[in-house]
């Protein structure tokens, strides 16, 4: 009974267990339980925060990932990722517990969708490719198309150049809609950037989630306690990721493993 809970439900706690054995007349401990359930392989952890997706969203990043499937290794050598994150002062996301099997942590059952926008103490433009981290910059006012531009002229071109960029290589970005905005995409022509089609609700794809993560955890080890020392300390951490560290392969771990959901194995 128990492991047919929490496979229909993997958010059922130890506690609702205990309540329902209880109603049907058994009385069992939540250090039982949990030993029952590493027996067959689950263990509780963190509920991953996935974005929310629409078919629509589903049948486009299984149409990306089957593009880019094959895709030589030296191809994804030859992109720069960007994205912006939200850094919070004292990492107030909560977070849910599941019971899971290894390597099922992005089953949607095991999951928490989330949507874009809401609270959130600065804001972080950062980009890198498989040569290391370029540069990364606090976002201060609301962005619009205008202040985006300005942060591609003034450190795209230059984290290129010092990440030595193969001529020719690709930029990525996300569907955000400054970022598909006629005007962006005509300025990205006249700057004769090559830009990587990206499908929509596609954040987890992008490997420079890899490095927030870690840039986060190290924003967490250190307690900032307010906005100014935040931001200092998220600068200092960025600096300090090697370039060995980079999740050069990411983004070809992450395809295969979109093309398997999206066939769904």
């Amino acid at each position: 009974m128990i492991t047919r809970t929490v496979s229909k439900n993997p958010r059922t706690t130890r506690g609702d267990l205990v309540n329902d054995l209880q109603r049907a007349g058994t009385k069992v401990t939540k250090a039982s339980i949990s030993n029952t359930l590493r027996r067959q392989g689950l263990k509780s952890c963190s509920a991953r925060r996935v974005p929310l997706l629409k078919p629509v969203h589903v049948q486009a990043r299984l149409k990306f990932a089957r593009e880019h499937l094959d895709d030589p290794e030296e191809d994804w050598e030859n992109v720069i990722w960007s994205d912006e994150t939200k850094i919070e002062l004292f990492g107030k996301n909560s977070t849910r517990r599941v019971w899971r099997r290894k390597n099922a942590e992005l089953h949607p059952k095991n999951t928490i969708p989330t949507v874009k926008h809401g609270g959130g103490n600065i804001m972080l433009w950062g980009c890198f490719s498989a040569k290391g981290p370029g540069r990364l910059i606090r976002v201060k006012e609301r962005m619009n198309g205008a202040m985006y531009r300005e942060i591609l002229s003034d450190n795209l071109l230059p984290s290129a150049r010092t990440l030595k960029m193969k001529r020719g290589w690709v930029f990525q970005h996300a569907n955000d809609p400054k970022h598909s905005a006629r005007a962006m995409k005509e300025w990205l022509g006249k700057k004769h950037f090559k830009v990587l089609e990206w499908p929509s609700q596609s954040p987890d794809l992008n490997p420079i989630e890899n490095l927030w993560r870690e840039l986060k955890v190290c924003v967490v080890q250190r307690q900032p306690q307010n906005i100014t020392a935040l931001e200092e300390i998220c600068m200092e951490e960025w600096a300090k990721i090697p370039a060995t560290s980079v999740p050069e392969s990411a983004p070809l771990s992450n395809i295969t493993r979109e093309k398997e959901r999206g066939n769904g194995t």
